[in-house]
């Protein structure tokens, strides 16, 4: 017990964190009704890797200089941060790999707010921007993200792709910094004009190009197709998950997985489970209840759907989390997405034909 807790790792941890790693070091085993759960001790490589998950922050994912002593001057640089892990690798030779991490998430914070401020006042023409799955508060001058396009650097790998707007530049193009959520303080290329003819061409006027109209119909229909497969697929894999983990594991994990799942994405999940919310009900308090009443196989087959969702927020994923578990799981995909094409075109059929027939003019029955 005692060389459990004197890790190096462990003993860098703040004082909330070491509470923390503390419980994450045994797991609790039930024999039967009534009986007194049995605290089970689990190997090292299981804090390691819970420390590593929750507590350590890549720095050279920041978007701050760490060598800047004034970004916050209570704190310093983290060159010569002793809470960095690279600071002593000796200390923190228990962390895998050469990661060079913060393991004080409060500062880390800071210094990201320090960051936005600094390049706000130094060039106060950014535009800032939001990329949480959240409304707003009223006067607030970060823009929600339903309210701007973001200009992607990477060019279009297909000639369709290129055609998207998201790949295009326009007039309107500016400069923005992320403020709040995912990427906070990282600079990006944005359109905010909501008459944009590139980036919002529903909002063009009535004489629009009619085949760029059915360009982007097709689009659409292209990518709702997709994604209805990808959901299909998903309720798939869902529904081959074996049970395998105790009821406090899957909790535990279940309750540390879904708070990073974004507002959309804690949606579907919701709508699987056939969840809803009322208006003023929160999604995310609707599912965290259902959870602490779910059992274990409930809980496994939510566990695998929340990574699979979780992964597929990175552009960088493309599905890959997708077709891997798929592969697990011994889901056809082909299978699946013949037959979501099929329901697809039966409901365009079903459309069509409920439209009533354009009434015969009187010329019309005469030449008849």
């Amino acid at each position: 017990m005692a060389s459990r807790m004197e890790s190096p790792a462990r003993r860098k941890l703040q004082p909330a964190q070491q509470e923390q790693a503390l419980a994450n070091c045994f797991r609790e085993e039930w024999n039967g009704a009534g009986a007194k759960a049995k605290r089970i001790l689990l190997p090292v490589r299981h804090l390691q890797q819970w420390i590593e998950h929750n507590v350590l922050l890549l720095l050279k994912q920041a978007p701050f200089n760490k060598r800047d002593p004034q970004l916050v001057p209570a704190a310093g640089s983290c060159v010569d941060c002793p809470k960095r892990t690279g600071h002593n690798k000796l200390l923190f030779a228990d962390v895998s790999g050469n990661t060079d991490a913060c393991t004080d998430p409060s500062c880390y914070a800071a210094k990201l707010d320090a960051h936005v401020k600094a390049k706000v006042a130094a060039k106060p023409e950014l535009v800032q921007i939001s990329t949480a799955y959240k409304q707003q508060p009223e006067g607030e001058k970060t823009i929600p993200r339903n309210k701007y396009v973001e200009i992607r650097e990477e060019k279009p790998d297909t000639q369709e792709k290129a055609k998207w707007p998201e790949f295009k530049t326009c007039k309107y193009t500016t400069e923005a910094i992320v403020s709040d959520g995912i990427d906070k303080g990282e600079l990006r290329k944005v359109c905010t004009e909501p008459t944009c003819p590139v980036h919002h061409p529903k909002k063009q006027t009535p004489k629009a190009d009619t085949s760029l109209k059915a360009e982007q119909e097709k689009r659409h229909r292209e990518e709702a197709l997709a994604n209805a497969t990808g959901i299909r697929v998903l309720q798939s894999i869902v529904s081959a998950v074996p049970v395998r983990l105790m009821k406090r594991d899957l909790l535990f994990i279940a309750e540390q997985l879904l708070p990073l799942l974004d507002e959309r994405r804690l949606e579907m999940a919701a709508r699987n489970r056939s969840i809803k919310a009322k208006d003023g009900e929160s999604v995310a308090k609707l599912l965290t209840a259902f959870v602490r009443k779910a059992d274990e196989s409930t809980l496994g087959k939510l566990l695998i759907e929340a990574v699979i969702l979780l992964a597929a927020r990175t552009q960088a994923d493309g599905g890959k989390t997708l077709h891997n578990a798929a592969q697990v799981y011994g889901i056809d995909t082909d299978a699946v997405a013949l037959k979501v094409k099929q329901e697809f075109a039966a409901k365009e059929k079903a459309r069509k034909t409920a439209k009533p027939e354009p009434k015969a003019t009187g010329r019309t029955k005469r030449a008849a």
